[in-house]
């Protein structure tokens, strides 16, 4: 077979100037892509995305609010006998226009809700101090709702917590609020996680025994160093650690050495490897990385394809458990989803991105479809992640703790309000209750007396 070698000399460097164009578009793409969604592409936290775009129109169009020409339902006065106060307001007996005395025409009903400003009260209690002339022993009286050797009430100490740990609010500014100075309301919730040390710990021992346990972790700074700070949660428990390091001895600290029940709902993150109990990878983060490699290679039809058959699939499975089946119709639908993506994970594939996809549905099954044999156990990790929201809002506002010390009384305290608010209904008011029992007895287990106490 003859050929003429300019020809071919021409083609090969055709074909090598067309893979140098397919890599240049790739590159282009990726920086198109870092440049509109930031470092991490679909992972880019919202508040690092360098260029957010404008709400679509149809968005703009459902505003806030009730639609146009609803009636509404009006303002729900206070019922009667609800209200905390009644006041009577009198109306003068002679008439300021003409002067003549005027007669009763019985009683109008308003109904307001008004609220009472915060304000600090300094308190002296007057102590006894008795003795026995029969025993020769001395006793002392306790100032009610005072914690041993403090300075504050149980009041103040439960309304800076719940605003520190729970809403967020910066000290500087319940120093404004208070009149407290800033390093005295540190001290004091120093001095109050000291009280309150040990109720982690039955958290925790409570947590390894749920039958769905999620956890997830952010990056937190303690001392100016990086760190990170890990959520481990279950419906009713919230846990909160503070480390500098993102290893899996943080795991094994909370979960233990030894097997347990349950699953353990997580992302990918190799630390949670080490749980000694089943575990559940989270198809959100799966399902963003389908989506991730359609935009890497717009132009592929085979990953287009892949990408909207696998990607709804996974979507399903989501949100399988929010559609409130029967035990039997949920095992039926969860049963076909997961036969579907079983196939599609099965089938022959020549790209690499799909590839590396059906890999991790091949070699980690054991871990993809606990969701299908039980309607409790969620197929995404959105537990976790909104739990871990109150965290990094105040890691913006105060860019984390100033110390070690520091870092380890938000862990106790964030765990025990967060923790408290998803048992008790008015977490506040069993909070300040709990610490009044533990100021009357100092004896008394500070978990029985936040958590068994107050239970109803």
């Amino acid at each position: 077979m003859r050929y003429c070698p300019a020809c071919f000399e021409k083609q090969q460097k055709i074909d090598a100037l067309q893979e140098q164009i397919v890599s240049l578009k790739a590159k282009l793409r990726l920086q198109e892509r870092t440049a509109r969604e930031g470092f991490f592409g679909s992972s880019t936290p919202s508040s690092q995305i360098p260029i957010k775009p404008d709400t679509l129109a149809e968005r703009q169009q459902r505003c806030g609010g009730a639609r146009v020409g609803h009636p509404g339902h009006g303002r729900r006065s206070i019922v009667k006998g609800e209200a905390d106060r009644i006041e009577r307001v009198p109306v003068e007996r002679i008439c300021p226009r003409c002067g003549a005395p005027m007669e009763n025409r019985g009683l109008d009903r308003r109904t307001v809700t008004e609220c009472i400003p915060i304000k600090m009260e300094k308190v002296e209690f007057e102590l006894e101090h008795k003795h026995c002339t029969h025993c020769g022993r001395s006793f002392h009286a306790r100032p009610p709702g005072v914690m041993p050797k403090c300075l504050y009430g149980n009041q103040l100490f439960t309304h800076v917590a719940i605003q520190h740990y729970i809403h967020g609010n910066p000290l500087g500014q319940l120093e404004r609020q208070t009149g407290i100075g800033y390093s005295s309301l540190v001290d004091a919730m120093h001095q109050l996680a000291r009280h309150l040390k040990g109720v982690p710990e039955k958290i925790i021992q409570e947590y390894r025994k749920a039958a769905v346990k999620h956890a997830d972790e952010t990056g937190w700074r303690s001392d100016g160093q990086n760190g990170y700070g890990w959520i481990f949660c279950t419906p009713d428990s919230s846990i909160f650690r503070f480390r500098r390091s993102r290893s899996a001895h943080i795991v094994r600290e909370v979960l233990g050495e030894e097997s347990l029940p349950g699953v353990l709902v997580v992302d990918r993150y190799s630390a949670y490897n080490k749980a000694r109990c089943a575990i559940q990878y989270c198809y959100a983060h799966l399902l963003r990385g389908v989506k991730d490699i359609e935009q890497e290679f717009p132009d592929n039809a085979e990953i287009h394809n892949f990408v909207e058959t696998f990607g709804p699939l996974l979507s399903q499975a989501i949100h399988l458990r929010t559609l409130n089946l029967s035990d039997r119709e949920f095992k039926r639908h969860a049963e076909e989803i997961k036969t579907k993506i079983i196939s599609a994970v099965h089938q022959e594939a020549r790209h690499p991105a799909i590839q590396s996809i059906q890999t991790i549905f091949r070699e980690k099954a054991e871990r993809l479809y606990h969701w299908a044999e039980d309607p409790h156990i969620p197929a995404d990790n959105n537990l976790a992640e909104r739990e871990l929201r109150p965290l990094v809002i105040a890691r913006k506002v105060s860019f984390g703790s100033q110390s070690e010390r520091g870092a380890e009384t938000r862990s106790i305290l964030m765990t025990i309000l967060h923790t408290l608010r998803k048992r008790t209904p008015d977490f506040a008011v069993a909070f300040k209750q709990g610490l009044d029992k533990l100021a009357k007895n100092p004896s008394l287990d500070p978990y029985i007396a936040l958590f068994k106490l107050n239970s109803s």
